[in-house]
């Protein structure tokens, strides 16, 4: 998956279109992870689904998936303001 934006259809089968965060591959699950949410909410929420080559997205099956998506997802975002601590130090 190496696009910016996806298409999700929610509950009710509305197409709504997210913003990619970001995507991982998890050796211990053998499983491709995506990260997203709405750009245009000012209190956006993070979502995350399983998704194939074709770019279907599946659900988070169990806890410990969950657990891991947080992990990665908590460095990412200590990453993230590392950089721009960094940046604003230049």
């Amino acid at each position: 998956m190496d696009v910016n934006k996806i298409q999700v259809i929610d509950d009710d089968g509305n197409e709504l279109e997210f913003d990619v965060l970001f995507t991982f591959d998890s050796e211990d699950t053998g499983k491709k992870y995506v990260l997203y949410y709405d750009a245009d909410d000012e209190n956006a929420q993070v979502y995350s689904s399983i998704y194939d080559d074709e770019g279907n997205l599946y659900p988070i099956e169990t806890p410990d998936e969950w657990d891991m998506i947080e992990e990665v997802f908590n460095s990412f975002m200590a990453e993230d303001e590392e950089e721009e601590r960094l940046q604003d130090i230049d």
